[in-house]
């Protein structure tokens, strides 16, 4: 019978083959998934998949992009909203 923690779904189950020919579950916690774009939800480049505490042991320019926005929308989408934003501010 497995541990209460290890029957929900977050842990991986992992068969493992032993010395003895039998095998045996392993638990692992799931890997975490590649950031996406707030806007257009494609995959973020520069950010990296880690789960929140291996990311609390990286420095800040290690954890997004410098730029405005960085880590959450894409650089396309940014681009596009500042020009909305520059051509919206003309108009009036």
């Amino acid at each position: 019978m497995p541990r209460p923690m290890h029957r929900a779904r977050t842990w991986r189950r992992i068969k493992k083959r032993t010395p003895g020919a039998s095998l045996t579950l392993h638990y692992e916690k799931r890997k975490a998934g590649k950031a996406k774009c707030a806007i257009c939800a494609t995959e973020l480049h520069g950010v990296p998949a880690l789960r929140p505490y291996q990311m609390g042991k990286l420095a800040k320019t290690e954890k997004r992009p410098e730029r405005p926005y960085g880590g959450v929308i894409c650089p396309n989408c940014l681009a596009r909203g500042i020009r909305e934003a520059v051509r919206a501010s003309l108009k009036h």
